[in-house]
């Protein structure tokens, strides 16, 4: 049946899941524009590439629910064609072309030219940093390495990512420097970890001397980690984030547990002395540092007193970001050799009990900053206020400024100075100051 839709030929890219796959889509995108092809990024489109999660079961489900969705319209005509690709498909592909055998053609992580040349397109390697962003203008995420070496039981990346990567730096420059040509003035650094970062090109972890290079790109006025392994942190990087403007008092870096018993059985590599030690030295090196981390509850023979040790810890050191997610049990890890033995409703209630005690430390730490004043990027205009980002705050995971719209105008992008007046667990209310 031919699709009833008016945009022939048309390809239409869905992303799903994290950044890395937001910036995966980037690339695929603009190398179908290089290629002279229509593309659009969750638009409508006869032809469609659904860049798929396969980290956890919510983001499967949810993955597989979306190719189910685009396989009715390609049935009812609505679509021609479906194509699948991202870490589900480079996990479950004899398993995905045995249940949804109706997609024309699944591929990998790794598989971009033959995708592109399924859509009809080349691939050119020359291409470097040629991306179109799809976040808003002002800020774009900049993949630093791909893969990942660490050990982690409960961690399926490595599995659907490969090995460790790294991009060189002179590439990274040039792909930023575009970025900023484009308007961009926010990067964020992306990998499955930054501290790993030129251990395999350059013999050395690297990832100062790859921040000094790009705080020369014209244009950029913030830089921002996200993703760094607790074990073996490069303290060089601090060094330079203070001495820099451009690097953001900003880490994002998972956790993941802290009782000894959790933390070995996930193969950390690290103990809760070494961890809270190094957390220390990070505020002690950089005052007023945010640090965000995330956490795991549940996780196989995790008992009530090791979780008693995680929620007396977060009491204590007082994060100013932190997320929580319950254990998934995924196959082929090492973890999933172990009895996945706490109950679910356990590790929701549990999850809740610790967002529950990052809530109130948020809005403590939040009540502080009533009267100061602070730069502040705008992202958005949503109702009757201007959305924006102090540089303690990243993109969709963090607080966020509003400022009131209805008397003032603010151009999407623009930096502009704001004292806080009010301020809630997770959202600061502002003034601009003119």
């Amino acid at each position: 049946m031919r699709t009833k839709s008016l945009k022939k030929n048309r390809i239409n890219v869905v992303t799903l899941g994290c950044s890395k796959n937001v910036y995966d889509s980037e690339v695929l995108m603009g190398q179908l524009k290089a290629s002279g092809k229509d593309v659009v990024h969750e638009e409508e489109g006869n032809i469609v590439v659904i860049n798929t999660c396969g980290f956890i079961n919510n983001a499967k489900e949810e993955s597989v629910n979306t190719i189910l969705e685009f396989m009715q319209k390609k049935e009812s005509g609505d679509v021609d064609k479906v194509f699948v690709t991202g870490c589900l498909s480079e996990r479950y592909k004899p398993d995905l072309q045995k249940e949804i055998p109706n997609v024309d053609q699944y591929f990998g992580t790794t598989e971009l030219p033959g995708l592109l040349k399924a859509l009809g397109a080349d691939y050119k390697h020359e291409l470097i940093g040629e991306r179109l962003t799809t976040t808003p203008k002002n800020y774009a995420y900049l993949k630093i390495a791909e893969g990942c070496d660490r050990p982690c039981s409960f961690c399926a990346i490595p599995l659907m990512r490969g090995k460790h990567k790294s991009t060189s730096i002179e590439d990274l420059v040039l792909e930023a420097e575009k970025l900023a040509a484009n308007g961009v003035k926010e990067l964020i650094l992306i990998a499955q970890d930054l501290t790993y970062y030129g251990l395999d090109l350059y013999k050395k972890r690297n990832l100062a001397e790859l921040l000094e290079a790009l705080v020369k790109v014209d244009g950029i006025d913030w830089i921002r980690l996200h993703y760094a392994f607790p074990t073996g942190f490069p303290m060089d990087v601090l060094g330079v984030m203070k001495r820099e403007p451009k690097i953001c008092n900003y880490l994002d870096i998972p956790l993941q547990h802290i009782s000894d018993a959790i933390l070995k059985s996930m193969r950390r590599g690290t103990t809760k002395e070494k961890t809270t030690k190094l957390l220390k030295e990070f505020r002690a090196k950089v005052p007023g540092m945010t640090i965000r981390t995330t956490l795991i509850v549940g996780y196989p023979g995790e008992t009530e007193e090791d979780f008693q040790t995680l929620k007396q810890w977060v009491q204590d050191m007082r994060f100013e970001r932190l997320g929580c997610f319950t254990y998934s049990h995924e196959e082929n890890t090492h973890a999933y050799n172990l009895e996945d033995d706490v109950p679910e409703e356990v590790k929701i209630d549990r999850a809740n009990q610790i967002m529950e005690i990052q809530s109130q430390i948020s809005w403590e730490l939040n009540q502080q900053k009533i009267g100061q004043e602070f730069k502040v990027v705008i992202d958005r205009k949503e109702g009757n206020y201007f959305v924006g980002r102090t540089e303690f705050d990243s993109p969709d995971v963090d607080n966020e400024v509003l400022i009131d719209a209805t008397n003032i105008y603010l151009k999407t992008g623009e930096f502009t100075k704001v004292k806080i007046t009010e301020a809630e667990d997770f959202d600061l209310y502002g003034e601009v100051i003119i």
